[in-house]
């Protein structure tokens, strides 16, 4: 076996559709051996899943953001390679990342329903957190490996996976060296400043709204028409990534969430001054803009992703059962799998075995609850059917836009098992522990699948083994749910959970995911009305951009995230365009060096931008933290601080532009 790391170089086609009859070569050839599953970079892989783990789940429950978790460890590998003797193996970095990335996959999954059960004083015990999360982790997994070739190998070129090309991107260059590697470090040094910066202290402005303008102030208040955006680095980078067409239709989605649903619906509720419309609690006519997104658009998004997800499954049934099919034949003639290295799974009976156990462990927990047998079986069969739809669902979001829609579909799992559990008479406390425990394992398995795709995209990029991937996925979930089941466990001991209780002197961690599930079963299992035309109207949303042909999983995403992460990213789209333009123009090497530049550049925004985000969340763990800290005399003020804000994000931009297109030698 080889053991040398020889600087290696992504192919011309790595990011482009490829032409009838061409194929795609990875960065490590399938011919190749070199060192991938050790005890190095399993044992870092696990460490690393631990520690981001454990300071997610805090960052979390916190201020409701979740560490990025892959690119922070993806650049932490290239730093571990060099520690040895025999620097790690490109394929080693791979594994570090992919189960070091788990950490904040299974933290959404947790954050988002497990501490609603202590807001709901039910106390669940440290076995049943643990084994939600790592039952719905294995199952996201398990139901991923089967849409693998569809989404990495089939679809290559045709989703941007905007989150796997950065990770890509900083483990090819920082193995690399040279001017390659100092263009990305230097990107990732000024996006990291920049967003801890601004997303940690009381620099400038992180959101521009515009407010200040009397103009704008105006439109706001008499239309509900608010633009806002996100002037930070890591959104630049990942529309830069998704290119202009992705990103368009993700701000599309989002222009007519708020430019032209909230407005519509505050004039129809401005009528009704002193009476609320469900399912928000206050009179249209009090809310802010914000509030009629939360309230009523934010529904008619989950309806729009469902439905899109629908689609979703139905396009690639074909493939998944066409995997099953081979695999199938295979099993029942004894063969062993003949592929290439490079495109070789786990066995079909080691994913029916694996669906089978993990079916088995669902069905012990939900028992525990003392529910009937058929109640417990429709728990059950519950919970694998959405893993399952949910699965493709995230695995296309993430391909498309890095953002997953966890909250989104969280709720949908909640509103849905919640009408059918009813139907079968569990209501009260017991139907809110059996509803939040599903909703804990489908929440954990969609997050999980996120995550565990632009591994596999990333290992397809660079020549990993898939099976080697897959295995390794199953012990950073073993990790990752002992560490945030356990540290839930002892921050629902030292904090309260959501609101402050009567009586409770405790520090008060606000949980906003998990209060926002907690009042959704409370108001379900209290036999509240559903707001089905709200989803609806999601729904037919997304058949007419079907129709129109237009990507609705991409819309519907823009719809449901707030305005101002969409705006960024269509910015980093058309600079993304004009970098393209001038490239073809160019052409030969000098276009080719245009293109790869553009690419590394935002790669290293991305990397920074998270790295920034795990520095901040850090700093948020020091008990007498202040985002005071820091503070510059203009802050408080609007119209200077949201100027500045947008001077220092045009300058972002200028630098993407002008360090795409310098030349090599001026670079050096």
């Amino acid at each position: 076996m080889s053991t040398d790391a020889p600087a290696r170089k992504l192919p011309d086609n790595a990011y482009t559709p490829l032409q009838p009859g061409e194929t795609y070569q990875p960065a490590v050839p399938a011919e190749a051996l070199v060192p991938e599953l050790t005890a190095r970079s399993v044992g870092w892989g696990l460490l690393l899943c631990v520690i981001f783990t454990v300071a997610s789940a805090y960052s979390g429950l916190k201020v409701g953001q979740v560490m990025e978790a892959a690119i922070p460890i993806s650049i932490l590998a290239i730093g571990l390679a060099r520690v040895y003797g025999r620097r790690s193996s490109l394929l080693e970095n791979v594994i570090i990342t992919g189960i070091g990335g788990l950490a904040g996959s299974v933290v959404a999954g947790a954050i988002f329903t497990l501490p609603a059960l202590y807001i709901l004083k039910l106390d669940p015990q440290p076995v049943q957190t643990i084994f939600i999360c790592l039952a719905g982790g294995c199952l996201g997994v398990l139901f991923l490996i089967p849409l693998r070739r569809y989404f990495v190998r089939d679809m290559h070129g045709k989703l941007p996976y905007p989150e796997a090309t950065a990770i890509t991107e900083v483990l090819v260059t920082g193995e690399k060296g040279g001017s390659q590697a100092k263009l990305l470090l230097q990107a990732t040094a000024i996006s990291g400043v920049y967003d801890f910066l601004v997303t940690t202290f009381h620099v400038w402005k992180e959101y521009v709204d515009f407010q200040f303008l009397p103009a704008m102030q105006t439109l706001s208040e008499r239309a509900k028409v608010a633009l806002s955006f996100d002037a930070i680095s890591f959104i630049l980078g990942l529309g830069y990534v998704m290119g202009i067409r992705s990103s368009m239709i993700l701000c599309a989605g989002g222009v007519l969430s708020n430019l032209v649903l909230v407005p519509l619906i505050w004039m129809i509720g401005s009528h009704l001054p002193d009476n609320a419309v469900y399912p928000a609690m206050i009179p249209i006519a009090k809310m802010t803009a914000a509030q009629i997104f939360r309230g009523y658009v934010r529904y008619i998004g989950v309806g729009a992703i469902a439905t899109a997800g629908i689609f979703g499954i139905l396009k690639s049934m074909r493939v998944v059962v066409g995997s099953f099919g081979v695999a199938l034949r295979a099993f029942r003639r004894g063969e062993v799998s003949s592929g290439e290295r490079t495109d070789r799974d786990i066995p079909i009976l080691s994913i029916l075995i694996g669906v089978i156990v993990s079916s088995i462990g669902v069905a012990a927990l939900l028992g525990s609850l003392t529910a009937s047998p058929i109640v417990i079986l429709v728990g059950v069969v519950l919970t694998l059917v959405f893993s399952f739809f949910f699965t493709s669902v995230a695995a296309n979001a993430i391909a498309t836009t890095a953002r997953n829609p966890v909250s989104g579909m969280t709720m949908l799992t909640i509103i849905i098992s919640s009408i059918v559990l009813l139907r079968f008479g569990l209501s009260g406390t017991t139907g809110m522990f059996f509803v939040m425990a599903i909703a804990g394992m489908v929440c954990t398995a969609l997050s999980v699948s996120g995550q565990a795709i632009t591994d596999f995209k990333t290992g397809y990029w660079l020549g990993s083994t898939p099976a080697a991937q897959e295995k390794v996925k199953f012990l950073g979930v073993v990790a990752a749910s002992i560490a945030v089941g356990l540290t839930i466990v002892v921050l629902a001991t030292a904090f309260q959970f959501g609101e402050a209780a009567q009586g409770d002197t405790r520090v008060v961690l606000p949980s906003p995911q998990a209060s926002i599930m907690k009042a959704l079963v409370e108001g379900f299992m209290s036999r509240q009305p559903v707001a089905y035309i709200l989803f609806g109207a999601g729904a037919a949303i997304a058949v007419v951009m079907e129709m129109l042909g237009v990507p609705a999983l991409i819309f519907a995403l823009g719809m449901y995230l707030p305005l101002e992460l969409n705006t960024p990213a269509l910015v980093g789209g058309i600079i993304s365009y004009f970098v393209g333009r001038r490239s073809e123009q160019l052409g030969g090497s000098r276009g080719a060096s245009i293109r790869e530049r553009g690419v590394i550049i935002a790669s290293g925004l991305m990397a920074g931008g998270a790295l920034g985000g795990v520095f901040g969340a850090g700093c948020r763990l020091i008990p007498s933290f202040s985002e005071d800290w820091i503070r510059t005399p203009f802050y408080g003020n609007e119209m200077a601080s949201q100027l500045i804000s947008t001077i220092l994000f045009g300058a972002l931009c200028a630098y993407l532009w002008w360090g795409a297109n310098r030349r090599e030698k001026d670079a050096n």
